[in-house]
């Protein structure tokens, strides 16, 4: 009861911001976004190219800027200051699933002991649902881009984003039972299983490009990282041992189509 309160709290927010600066008379746009993901997790074995490759989702979005250089209400360029022609206010609501797996060294088919078997057996799922905002900086000028001054504009952004997590965790060792402790990896701390649906914060930084299609219509790609701050159980594992250097984390590719709408 208390997550969905928060979230309906934060989309309450969003909604209420996105009001006032449709007041100040800034144009909006909206899009979509979809692409894969690679999720860094306490799953596999750091610095491995197995689970980098192997722990990959997916991930979708609805997007929605303000737009600073430009109003909808007199259907004309806003005043030239630099902000306005350099920045956007990105918001978002988007959603990430990946099947995770153990993957490196301690799995491989030459490992036959019973603490591999257990490691084979183990699987999750993180599922993901993110609203949140990031501010966009465009280098080159977005009136410019705008008029068909040039096809591309690159971006790098940073913003904030609150996450509800539903992870999932399955095993096929002994009784199948996720409660019963004896069915994972022994050297794990008590606690380190833990599916529970939680919330966190997480930082989220891009890197990217438009390309204009139309005058009311930008082609995106966009490369983000995105670290989650509060909690290490968003993938439903915190092992806790000393190769556990940092909280779970993903890198997510992905491509939109934005539409311009004053």
């Amino acid at each position: 009861m208390l997550k969905i309160k928060l979230l309906t709290s934060i989309c309450l927010f969003v909604f209420i911001s996105q009001g006032v600066f449709a007041q100040l008379g800034f144009s909006h746009e909206l899009g979509i976004i979809s692409g894969p993901v690679a999720f860094q997790s306490d799953f596999g074995q750091r610095k491995n190219i197995d689970t980098n490759t192997g722990n990959t989702g997916y991930g979708i979005g609805l997007v929605h800027y303000i737009n600073f250089s430009y109003r909808a209400d007199c259907n004309c360029y806003t005043t030239d200051t630099y902000f306005n022609d350099h920045f956007k206010l990105r918001t978002e609501l988007s959603y990430n699933k990946t099947k995770l797996n153990h993957f490196g060294e301690w799995v491989k088919d030459s490992r036959t002991s019973i603490e591999a078997d257990k490691l084979r057996a183990h699987s999750g799922e993180a599922n993901n649902f993110d609203v949140g905002m990031q501010l966009e900086y465009f280098p080159l000028s977005i009136r410019s881009f705008q008029a068909f001054g040039y096809k591309f504009a690159p971006f790098v952004s940073l913003g904030a984003h609150f996450t509800s997590f539903n992870p999932k965790v399955e095993t096929s060792f002994g009784d199948r039972s996720i409660t019963n402790a004896n069915n994972f990896y022994s050297f794990w701390q008590p606690g380190s299983i833990d599916p529970t649906s939680g919330t966190t914060w997480s930082v989220v930084s891009s890197i990217g490009s438009r390309y204009k299609l139309t005058i009311v219509s930008d082609f995106m790609i966009d490369l983000r990282w995105q670290y989650y701050l509060t909690s290490d159980y968003v993938d439903g594992l915190n092992h806790q041992l000393s190769s556990n250097k940092a909280n779970d984390w993903l890198v997510w590719f992905n491509v939109g189509y934005i539409y311009y709408l004053d």
